[in-house]
Formats: C-alpha cells, sequence, structure tokens
C-alpha cells in the first residue's frame, strides 16, 4: 500500500513540476499576439514517408482545425490551383525562403508548412503512427508564429468483449481507416494549442492560459 502511495505521489509531483515548466500562450507564441494574424495560407504538405496518399488526404483536413480557432483559410482547391500555375506546388522549395512574395500573391498574413515524417500502420496493435510537424510562418515579418511538432499514436481499437472478434474487428478497423481519419485526429489535437483567432469569440482572452509542449508525444483515441 505504502509503495502505491509513494508512487502516486510521485506522479503527481511529476505532473505538477511539468506543467509548471510550461509557459503562457502569451510568451509562447508572443509574435501570434504581435501580428495578430487573420488569414492563412496551406501548402500542401511535405511528405518524407512512405504513404504516397497521405499527403492529398492530410492537406485536405487541415483548414477546418484553423477556422475553428477563429481564422480564414484560404480555400484548399483553389489554392492548390495557383501554386500549381505558380510552380509552387513543392512547399519544400519554399519552406526556407520568405514569405513576403506569398503574402502579396494570396492576401494571407500567415503561411502554414506541414511535415509528414513517418506514417505507420500496425494492424494486430489496432494504431496507426505518425510523426508530423506544424510551421506557420508570417507573410510580413518572416518569423516563426507556431511551430510543433509531434509523435502522435492513434489507436482505433474495437472493444465489445469478445476477445476474438474485437482483435478481427480491429485490425479489419486498422486496415480500413483512411488517412483522411488519422489526419484530423492529429490535427485537432496540435492546432488547438494556437491562440484564438480574430473570429473566435476567445480572440484576446487566451494568453494566460498553459501552452502545450513544441514537441510532444501523445496517444489519442478516434475522436473526429
Amino acid at each position: 500500500m505504502k509503495t502505491i502511495l509513494y508512487f502516486a505521489v510521485a506522479a503527481t509531483v511529476l505532473a505538477s513540476c511539468t506543467n509548471s515548466k510550461l509557459l503562457p500562450k502569451s510568451e509562447t507564441y508572443k509574435n501570434i499576439y504581435q501580428e495578430q494574424p487573420l488569414a492563412v495560407l496551406v501548402m500542401p504538405p511535405i511528405n518524407k514517408s512512405t504513404k504516397v496518399e497521405a499527403k492529398e488526404l492530410f492537406y485536405s483536413s487541415l483548414s477546418q482545425p484553423f477556422t475553428q480557432r477563429g481564422y480564414y483559410v484560404m480555400p484548399p482547391l483553389l489554392s492548390m490551383e495557383i501554386l500549381k500555375e505558380e510552380s509552387a506546388y513543392d512547399a519544400e522549395l519554399f519552406i526556407n525562403n520568405s514569405m513576403k512574395q506569398a503574402g502579396e500573391l494570396f492576401g494571407v498574413d500567415a503561411v502554414l508548412f506541414t511535415t509528414i515524417h513517418e506514417w505507420n500502420k500496425t494492424a494486430i496493435a489496432s494504431q496507426v503512427n505518425v510523426k508530423l510537424e506544424y510551421l506557420l510562418k508570417s507573410t510580413k515579418t518572416d518569423e516563426i508564429l507556431f511551430h510543433r511538432t509531434g509523435d502522435i499514436t492513434l489507436n482505433i481499437s474495437v472493444n465489445t468483449g469478445n476477445i476474438i472478434g474485437d482483435l478481427v474487428g480491429s485490425m479489419l478497423a486498422t486496415a480500413l481507416t483512411k488517412e483522411i481519419v488519422v489526419a484530423r485526429n492529429c490535427n485537432y489535437y496540435t492546432i488547438t494549442d494556437i491562440p484564438s483567432g480574430k473570429y473566435s469569440p476567445t480572440f484576446g482572452q487566451d494568453g494566460a492560459l498553459k501552452a502545450q509542449p513544441a514537441e510532444f508525444k501523445e496517444f489519442l483515441k478516434n475522436q473526429y
């Protein structure tokens, strides 16, 4: 009993120490509070994984989380056509360049780059593991506004109480899970930490909240 109590107290202390190291959003994302960006251009993801189809599906799932946080996002299909016409479809060619030209061309305040580092499905374990990076850059100053890297495992297991049935069902669920389901869950979890945009009722009111770690490892259940 004493051993259990010791570990419980230790876990509580560790969690408290971890939370105490987190800075308020007003400090972590000070460039966002200073510039107050409104319009965002989402660039096609940089896909370094072996999952070829992940790029298109991941791209289509990026707009909604930003919209729900109070930002205006350039329509993906329109953006895609313009980027192709400008020979700017390969985001890796522009991520280290100035964003000012993109700001002039699209009339946006920030540009979002994402990188898919890994994308793996494990049917037996009923999991999908991805390593993703999100980078939001200002078109006015080229400063980094938001940057997070996540090692995210999505658990899509089935639990009905029937062990054999659950195992088979989980394996099928994993095999049939579309990449957009994984992307949607990862995006919502990661982007939720960004300060509220001008279209959000909480705009300017979240500066005192603790920002989550820029680099994180998380296990999620399918929610979206």
